[in-house]
């Protein structure tokens, strides 16, 4: 069965004002809680780590080394 680009996660390339699509996808998966976050909704993401979060808490516990 073929897979369309909406149906796994994209792979990116974190930048500090933005990101770069290397294996297009409509989501990556948040580094800390394992959850998908999609493309639009993607506002955290480290450059140094090259990862993505769900959001502020998880960007937080993640810099706390709690994550």
């Amino acid at each position: 069965m073929l897979m369309n680009s909406a149906d796994r996660p994209a792979m990116l390339f974190y930048q500090h004002n933005g990101f770069r699509v290397l294996s297009p996808g409509n989501h990556v998966v948040c580094a800390v809680s394992g959850e998908p976050v999609p493309l639009e909704a993607l506002r955290y993401w480290n450059v140094e780590r090259q990862e993505a979060y769900a959001g502020p808490r998880e960007a937080t516990a993640r810099l706390l080394g709690e994550g």
